[in-house]
């Protein structure tokens, strides 16, 4: 990585600039359960493109020093204010790599993917944004609780492709094994 070029300031301090000349950073995220089986997804838009929106897992940049877990937990945190126990979240699960547009520069994100799963009361007591970023207040639309069956009929786009059936058997336990999901482009 090029250290002495950093991040345009809307991407945020997390955002190197690699020698691919692509904007990177580490990513954690989780897929985050309730007792109904229903999946936590932020639904958001790019300011350049205000038009477009789509559906993702909460997590975002693991910060110098902090492990993927460390990252994975706080990010739930301070996206949604559900304070996880690191040792009930499993995985990582998945890991994959993502290019994408985002504040008008082509970005790759490096992303480990973790399951944990929360109480349904703590599901149905509300969803907190106080932890939010500027960048999340800006492009952040809502968090809502999908039923898998209906995330499979959404029709804007999900993030990672096909996660309804990425989730699906891990329900039943994960097996230990991390797979990775390999590099998706997602203008």
């Amino acid at each position: 990585m090029s250290e002495a070029a950093g991040a345009p300031s809307s991407l945020g301090p997390d955002w190197v600039l690699g020698d691919d000349g692509l904007y990177f950073r580490r990513g954690a995220r989780v897929l985050l359960l309730d007792d109904a089986d229903r999946l936590l997804l932020v639904r958001g838009h790019d300011l350049d493109q205000p038009e477009r929106s789509w559906w993702f897992t909460v997590g975002g940049g693991v910060d110098p020093g902090e492990s993927d877990l460390d990252a994975a937990v706080r990010e739930v945190r301070e996206e949604t204010g559900i304070v996880l126990d690191p040792a009930t979240v499993v995985g990582p699960v998945y890991t994959r790599s993502a290019i994408f547009d985002f504040y008008r520069q082509h970005c790759r994100q490096d992303e480990v993917l973790y399951l944990a799963r929360v109480p349904g009361h703590v599901a149905a007591s509300g969803l907190s944004r106080d932890g939010w970023t500027d960048v999340e207040l800006d492009v952040v639309d809502e968090m809502r609780w999908w039923s898998l069956d209906d995330l499979r009929r959404v029709e804007i786009e999900v993030f990672p492709a096909g996660l309804a059936d990425l989730v699906l058997p891990l329900l039943r336990g994960w097996d230990g094994v991390t797979r990775h999901l390999g590099t998706a482009h997602e203008d």
